[in-house]
């Protein structure tokens, strides 16, 4: 959109003021350090003041850099009832909708973009193989800046990959491992470092739990993680409570963010209150920061330019909209980042998994017996009441979780739209549909256990040692 005062301003969301805004600040600063002509400053400047003039009148508050509009993670479905609305945040994910979370509007309120078929098709190329299912489906569906990682990339200018885990039960479930099935695929067709960060401290903060629990369940996590065939020698899995203590890199960065967003930013973009713990509201630096790679200085030589990539849920999002736009003020590149879809439960999309609910999904703990008596008990179904219904008006795929978990396990494109045409049509039954299900996630899982129970205390240590990897910096 161009910086034009004759612009609608009216038309624009809250959220898309508040983006204008910060794109022409950053604008504006850079006429000025690169000393253009005077007038094409002032021009630029009454552009800026315009933007948060119709910024003020739309909100009713100053903008303030780094502190989005306090609706950014409400997605009004078109309804004015509380129960319509969806809700999104770090913590909580929450939808009425059996077919999930809007997420075109969540693009719209999040400012981040479509990965449509031109960047697919890019990717493709950059790549010279067939791009992977998550995103040929739509479960990696938004991205912030992925066109400057594969303009790097086709200019032979090196990144990272950086993902995480919160490490808040032993047992992690099927859903936790599309972020690093995807990020494997990332790391093995870009050829990149990769660093997975264990986020104990933010669940010895956020739960009932001890210190010692949370940094035994960070390792217990790893495992899985390894599970998922990364290479050694190159990524690099840390536990916060490790880490921190032991990289000046790491926590200079902590310290610099810390210092350019304030206690009113970080209330407003999570929503944290005056009874919280400090520890929570200075835990966002500790996220942003392994978005920089001098946080790693044995791994990246002390260098401070080098992109990094964050495939993650789109939940996290709101910690790397702080950090994008803190990272030009302590002179660091912003972040890109891919976002996936949420994992539904297996009573519905509707409905939020619990790791204090063994029934709401697929554990990787889970016996093929258990596998089968998930899905065929709890499975929340798109099938109508009769099969004689059924066989006559179909089923609906946008809303039955065993077709939704085979979107994100069946690799075949073409097994997957047949499964969609029988069921839709009638011809393909509920029951029948669980069985190519629990046919699909009872080999996936064991052989998981199987590669897991590989993975030893000393291949773990081997991970989760501070090192150089197999890169050149």
């Amino acid at each position: 959109m161009a910086d034009s005062p004759n612009c609608d301003l009216k038309s624009l969301s809250p959220l898309q003021l508040f983006e204008r805004v910060t794109e022409q600040g950053e604008k504006v600063r850079a006429l000025k350090a690169g000393k253009a002509p005077k007038d094409e400053i002032d021009a630029a400047v009454r552009m800026l003041l315009s933007l948060k003039l119709s910024y003020k009148t739309t909100t009713g508050q100053d903008y303030q850099a780094g502190l989005p509009p306090k609706d950014l993670v409400l997605i009004n479905n078109g309804t004015t009832k509380e129960e319509d609305e969806d809700f999104v945040d770090p913590w909580n994910v929450q939808t009425s909708n059996a077919k999930g979370v809007d997420y075109d509007k969540l693009i719209v309120r999040f400012g981040s973009s479509k990965i449509d078929t031109d960047l697919i098709n890019r990717i493709e190329r950059a790549i010279g193989q067939k791009p992977h299912h998550f995103l040929r489906r739509g479960i990696f569906f938004s991205h912030r800046d992925m066109d400057q990682v594969l303009d790097a990339y086709e200019n032979k200018k090196p990144f990272y990959l950086y993902t995480g885990r919160g490490p808040s039960s032993q047992a992690m479930h099927v859903g936790h491992l599309i972020p690093f099935l995807f990020t494997k695929w990332l790391q093995e067709v870009f050829d990149v470092p990769l660093v997975i960060q264990l986020t104990d401290d933010e669940k010895y903060l956020w739960k009932d739990m001890t210190i010692e629990k949370a940094y035994e369940y960070a390792r217990e996590n790893a495992k899985d993680i390894i599970a998922c065939g990364f290479d050694v020698n190159k990524t690099f899995i840390f536990s916060d409570l490790d880490y921190l203590g032991t990289s000046a890199g790491f926590y200079k960065n902590i310290v610099k963010v810390q210092k350019h967003v304030t206690f009113n930013q970080v209330k407003g973009i999570f929503g944290f209150t005056d009874s919280d713990c400090i520890g929570k509201i200075s835990f966002p630096a500790i996220q942003a920061a392994p978005s920089f790679s001098s946080s790693f200085p044995q791994i990246f030589n002390g260098k401070e330019n080098i992109q990094c990539l964050i495939p993650c849920a789109i939940d996290q999002d709101p910690y790397f909209r702080m950090t994008r736009d803190v990272a030009p003020r302590i002179g660091q590149p912003k972040p890109a980042l891919l976002h996936s879809v949420f994992f539904p439960a297996l009573q519905g999309a509707q409905t939020k998994m619990s790791a204090s609910d063994p029934n709401s999904s697929i554990f990787l703990t889970d016996t093929p017996k258990q596998i089968k008596t998930k899905i065929n008990k709890h499975a929340f179904s798109g099938g109508r009441d009769t099969i004689e219904e059924h066989r006559k008006y179909g089923g609906n795929c946008d809303v039955d979780v065993s077709f939704m978990y085979l979107t994100f396990f069946l690799e075949d494109d073409d097994r997957l739209e047949q499964l969609k045409q029988a069921y839709t049509s009638g011809e393909l039954l509920t029951g029948e549909l669980k069985k190519v299900l629990i046919e699909t996630m009872q080999p996936l899982v064991a052989a998981h256990q199987e590669r897991r129970k590989q993975v030893t205390d000393e291949i773990v240590k081997q991970f989760m040692t501070p090192r150089k990897l197999a890169f050149e910096f």
